[in-house]
């Protein structure tokens, strides 16, 4: 009996280390791409054009893509370990499956529009609702089912774009399309440094109505309130916050060629590129086995408030990006 239980427990043992081993592979985070030799490399094995919007087309393919071809494939959905009990790899996809949505939704309604009363692209119609089912969606149907037919109904546009009797089907590279891609951006971003600056807690004071003394809102709400991230969602928030960055990172380099002559009119190219600097600093290695949680000036790091600011230095600059393409 003795030996049947030290047999068991053994084969726990060996089970557990190999579910670790796993954990460990599938948690290694993408690698990060050229996005225009990606570009160019697709448009030679489709044999078609890159013409304007082309490259950001690729790139949002590729980084949808790539939560479903990375290791492990898509793991928020997963329902079996190891996947089931990882939590970091998840809150890194739905930070960039974030992205994403947004520039789906700014493909459908503003960048493949030539105005306002203009249709919709019936294949961006199609593509950017896909994006939107639940991310932990498992069952009929998945979510990882659901994203593919997104990518495949941009796979569709891209090709009519780069097809020049396709008239119907364009791209248009200007500034007030790209500005309301930024606007989405900037919130993005926003909200993820407010969340990683609450790893260690803060005393907020209520600005909701801050403007006009005639602001109202729903229901009242305390002049001060304590903001804080619960203990076991820190590191959620901080690889949440790397996935987003990664992917706004290359859609901000695809941005930067589609949108190069709107940039250079505007003198705007230098901010987009300061921006870029500053997103790459949020993808440097991270040599700690544990995202450390220090307070302030204290004697240990705290991961999430060096994320923070670089995400609020390029926010910070996003809205100067912004104002700038407002500008005649």
């Amino acid at each position: 009996m003795s030996q049947h239980k030290g047999k068991i427990a053994g084969i726990v043992v060996l089970l557990l280390i190999i579910f670790y081993a796993i954990a460990v592979y599938w948690s290694t985070e993408p690698s990060r791409f050229d996005v225009v030799a990606n570009a160019k490399e697709q448009a030679q094995l489709r044999n078609e054009n890159v013409v304007t919007g082309y490259v950001t087309t690729s790139t949002l393919i590729t980084v949808a893509n790539t939560l479903l071809d990375k290791p492990g494939g898509y793991l928020s959905n997963d329902v079996i370990p190891p996947s089931i009990i990882m939590d970091d790899m998840p809150a890194w996809e739905y930070g960039a499956l974030e992205m994403v949505r947004d520039l789906s939704l700014s493909m459908r309604k503003d960048f493949s529009r030539s105005q306002s009363q203009s249709t919709e692209h019936e294949a961006l119609k199609k593509a950017q609702p896909q994006f939107n089912i639940s991310s932990e969606a498992w069952a009929w149907p998945s979510a990882e089912g659901e994203y593919q037919k997104g990518i495949d109904y941009l796979m569709l546009y891209r090709g009519q774009i780069a097809n020049e009797h396709e008239r119907d089907s364009q791209f248009y590279a200007r500034a007030d399309n790209l500005r309301s891609w930024l606007k989405e951006a900037e919130k993005r971003l926003g909200s993820l440094s407010q969340r990683l600056s609450a790893s260690v807690g803060q005393e907020k004071v209520n600005t909701d109505l801050a403007g006009n003394s005639s602001n109202k809102q729903a229901t009242l709400a305390p002049l001060q309130q304590q903001v804080r991230t619960p203990w076991l969602e820190i590191d959620d928030v901080f690889y949440e916050s790397r996935g987003a960055t990664w992917a706004l990172l290359h859609f901000l380099q695809a941005i930067e060629y589609d949108f190069a002559d709107v940039l250079e009119k505007k003198n705007a190219r230098v901010s987009v590129q300061q921006i870029i600097r500053e997103l790459e600093a949020t993808q440097e290695t991270v040599w700690s086995p544990l995202i450390l949680n220090g307070n302030g000036f204290g004697y240990v790091a705290n991961h999430s408030l060096v994320m923070a600011n670089y995400i609020s230095r390029a926010n910070a600059a996003l809205i100067e990006l912004s104002e700038l393409l407002a500008q005649g």
